[in-house]
């Protein structure tokens, strides 16, 4: 069922989402070479705290850690490690928080010092095929015209987009409904009405789009090795179109 939220409620989903907004963007900047990602997620933590806001993730489900540090080939869920990231890695970080009642959920990909040509049109990509997506959110739209935008972008720059995985609603829990598939066919699925909020977040890969997850049961991989992109924003269906919550100005 689909919960519609008031503009209360939608407030108080802003306010969870400004502070993850302001975290990642802390942590964004301590993407450099030889950086690890156990002290990120150590600082992730200690943020949301201080913010008076507990992680969203640790603890979810067994998720042992407060970020989700997804390195290269890891799509999604991956564990933060002591590993040094190394110039010409790519990071995904997700993060979430439960503040006031109301969860807050966003992701960014990042690279390390210089990276690739692929890496870079990687991440271009698969943060434009967000924003594409984020504009079909208006009233009178099918869920599917969200879905349908960001696999034709995806598609079109000669990647693919990762089927596994889906966005979803978020509120007073972190995954409510709908489901939201980053690939389909346009004009499909329940119509979008104001006071829906959804997290829309495409996990789009170099290679194919099969992954795999190990065996510590929650790092997905691409199953062929190809690297991998992540982008998320918490996103507000009003009257006048679509409002991203998840930014520190409000701005997207």
């Amino acid at each position: 069922m689909v919960i519609l939220k008031s503009p209360n409620e939608i407030e108080k989903i802003r306010q969870s989402n400004v502070i993850v907004a302001e975290i990642l963007e802390i942590l964004r900047k301590k993407v450099v070479p030889g950086a690890d990602t156990l002290t990120l997620d150590k600082i992730s933590e200690k943020l949301a705290l201080a913010r008076n806001a507990k992680p969203a993730f640790k603890g979810y489900r067994g998720y042992p850690y407060s970020l989700c540090a997804s390195v290269n080939q890891q799509v999604v869920h991956g564990f933060p490690s002591r590993r040094p990231l190394k110039e010409g890695d790519i990071l995904s970080m997700d993060f979430g928080i439960f503040y006031n009642g109301y969860y807050g959920d966003s992701a960014i990909t990042v690279p390390v010092g210089k990276v690739s040509e692929v890496a870079r049109g990687l991440i271009e990509t698969t943060k434009k095929a967000l924003f594409l997506g984020i504009e079909q959110a208006v009233p009178g739209k099918r869920l599917s015209d969200i879905s349908h935008a960001i696999q034709s972008h995806v598609e079109a720059a000669g990647f693919s987009v990762v089927r596994q995985f889906v966005g979803h609603g978020i509120g007073k829990a972190l995954h409510e409904d709908p489901q939201i598939p980053n690939y389909g066919k346009p004009g499909m699925g329940i119509r979008l009405k104001p006071g829906m909020v959804i997290a829309i977040e495409p996990m789009v890969n170099v290679g194919g789009y099969e992954v795999k997850t190990l065996e510590d049961g929650w790092t997905t991989v691409t199953k062929d090795g190809s690297l991998s992109a992540h982008f998320e924003h918490t996103v507000a269906i009003t009257e006048d179109g679509p409002v991203v919550l998840s930014t520190t100005d409000g701005s997207a």
